[in-house]
């Protein structure tokens, strides 16, 4: 009897172990799936939405992570399956998808212009060394002062400091190509003269690929103007005389325009009358009345027939 009484105890011991664990088991596996499916569906913002991970003291370790770290990256699905690389420097303006010729001899002429200017523009800016002896180094003309710019001195063999420069724009202000020509009345050829008419250089603002633009200093252009003219009040007879010729020029155009007008008017009225003028077509003419009437108008004209000899 007590050896009976014993098997049942462990009996039910046993069955109390393995429901235990049957729970146990059950409440792992669901809290997996929830990890799972919470990781599968992201939230509004495309993150892993947060959730309790339930475990206890008699669960099993966790693996080991037995990932390569050396191994490459997946690829995230949500990419195109490959990369593009485009030369940007090889791409051409297609114009909007139409036919587009090939330009290469014009395409390296531009290249060479365009380099060449930076290399002036380059040489330009560049500055010289000054001396340890202040006595050596060059002083403004106006006030003395060693620190002249460097960028006057090189172009326009003129020194000045950048007070001075500023302060007498009268004189050291800097003036286009176009403002000599109308203003000053010098030729292209005299302005292109490095050693009459020095110049700087300066990058078009109106467009990269045209000429450079050239810039001069106003008192050199003055002296320059006025030798060649004799002085300023030769300079404003020459801009009167070149004034009052224009204006000539421009009276007799118009004169011309105004007589071409009029003859073409006249002969247009001419054209149309002469277009409009009715010509007479008489029929048969009536014996008895003794006229001829148009067969358009009516007009009547008196006629007589002479009977034959």
């Amino acid at each position: 009897m007590p050896a009976e009484a014993s098997s049942s105890l462990l009996d039910v011991d046993q069955q109390k172990e393995i429901e235990i664990n049957r729970i146990k088991a059950k409440a792992r596996i669901r809290a997996e799936a929830e990890n799972k499916n919470a990781q599968s569906s992201g939230n509004a913002n495309g993150k892993r939405a947060l959730g309790v991970t339930t475990g206890d003291s008699d669960s099993s370790p966790k693996k080991k992570d037995t990932k390569d770290p050396n191994a490459p990256l997946k690829r995230d699905s949500r990419l195109m399956g490959r990369y593009l690389d485009y030369d940007l420097s090889k791409m051409v303006n297609s114009k909007g998808g139409f036919l587009v010729e090939e330009k290469s001899n014009f395409d390296e002429e531009t290249r060479r212009k365009e380099k060449e200017r930076e290399l002036q523009r380059l040489k330009q800016a560049f500055d010289p060394p000054v001396h340890i002896e202040k006595d050596k180094n060059p002083r403004c003309g106006d006030c003395g002062s060693v620190d002249i710019d460097q960028q006057y001195r090189k172009t326009f063999r003129v020194l000045v400091c950048s007070n001075c420069r500023n302060d007498k724009p009268e004189r050291y202000s800097l003036l286009t190509k176009t403002e000599c020509k109308q203003d000053y009345l010098l030729t292209d050829p005299e302005l292109r003269d490095e050693e009459v008419m020095p110049h700087l250089l300066k990058a078009n603002p109106h467009k990269s690929t045209w000429n450079n633009m050239m810039l001069f200093v106003r008192f050199q252009v003055e002296e320059f103007a006025f030798k060649k003219w004799g002085g300023p009040e030769g300079l404003d007879a020459e801009w009167e005389r070149r004034m009052a010729e224009k204006r000539s020029k421009r009276s007799k155009k118009f004169e011309d325009g105004l007589r071409d007008l009029r003859r073409k008017t006249r002969e247009s009225g001419w054209a149309k009358r002469k277009a409009e003028e009715h010509v007479h077509t008489f029929g048969v003419a009536d014996r008895e009345a003794g006229v001829q009437r148009c067969t358009e108008c009516g007009f009547e004209v008196e006629v007589e027939e002479f009977s034959g000899f």
